[in-house]
């Protein structure tokens, strides 16, 4: 597919977001390193105080986004885990917008069928994903139901006409991109993922196990849904999984350049 016309300044502004971003991650870990900590750790971090992941949500038929609590966690765990600061709370976007390109990252997931788009719709979120976006479609009912996928396979083949899903390969960078993943994973067990490529870049996600419900808590500190079968141990998977995803709609590839393997065969041994 090529970009359509006018979207290259939009293009640019999506990868700006992602090496801004990228930047602000090595920053994190080379101004203390060479500084030995003290003022270089707080110039890193005054350098990532305005770098914020912001969660795009798009548009559901008749309901809101379904899963508020996982990214909620999903953003404070980022915080504790990564060099990644995001914000807690997401935001419904237009994909006709332009708040559609104050994120690399949008996210899908309805309690039932997505939103059907109109036509300036569908052409903004072409624009954003074939400028560099990145789209993650979690089903909340973890299968169950027909409707979420259906609604989201209608839409998306009015955006990217022609592109078919293709199954990711236990070898994708998407499973080593911070930590090392052994399998896909969720809510609800374990089960294939799959994409929409578009010039060998991973664009949309879709995951059918409920991740975001995996990792989702209340405002009161509980766990919305249990994991099945493998409770506690599924949920941190489903956290790794997800902070992946992340780190991929930021980074993308770089992961798989020849430089990182040694070590990350070195993990797999462990």
């Amino acid at each position: 597919m090529q970009l359509p016309a006018g979207a290259p300044a939009r293009a640019i502004a999506i990868r700006g977001a992602v090496f801004s971003r990228m930047a602000a991650l090595m920053l994190a870990f080379l101004i203390p390193a060479a500084s030995g900590g003290g003022n270089g750790t707080a110039r890193a971090e005054e350098f990532r105080s305005d770098q914020k992941v912001f969660f795009g949500y798009l548009p559901c038929e008749g309901g809101a986004f379904a899963r508020e609590g996982g990214v909620r966690q999903l953003a404070w765990e980022l915080v504790k885990r990564t060099s990644v600061e995001a914000e807690a709370f997401g935001t419904e976007v237009d994909p006709a917008s332009d708040r559609l390109y104050l994120t690399p990252m949008l996210l899908w997931s309805c309690e039932g069928e997505v939103k059907s788009l109109t036509d300036e719709q569908v052409a903004g979120l072409r624009n954003f994903i074939l400028g560099g976006g990145f789209v993650w479609a979690d089903d909340p009912s973890a299968g169950r139901s027909p409707a979420f996928r259906a609604s989201l396979e209608r839409q998306l083949s009015r955006v990217l006409s022609g592109a078919g899903w293709r199954e990711l390969s236990p070898e994708h960078v998407l499973f080593k991109t911070f930590f090392l993943v052994k399998r896909p994973t969720g809510r609800q067990g374990s089960s294939r993922y799959l994409g929409i490529m578009h010039e060998r870049r991973l664009a949309v996600l879709y995951t059918g196990q409920d991740v975001l419900g995996a990792i989702s808590r209340g405002l009161g500190g509980e766990w919305q849904f249990l994991c099945e079968p493998g409770g506690e141990v599924q949920r941190e998977e489903s956290f790794r999984l997800a902070i992946n995803v992340v780190m991929y709609a930021l980074c993308l590839d770089y992961k798989n350049d020849r430089v990182h393997l040694p070590f990350i065969l070195r993990r797999r041994k462990l």
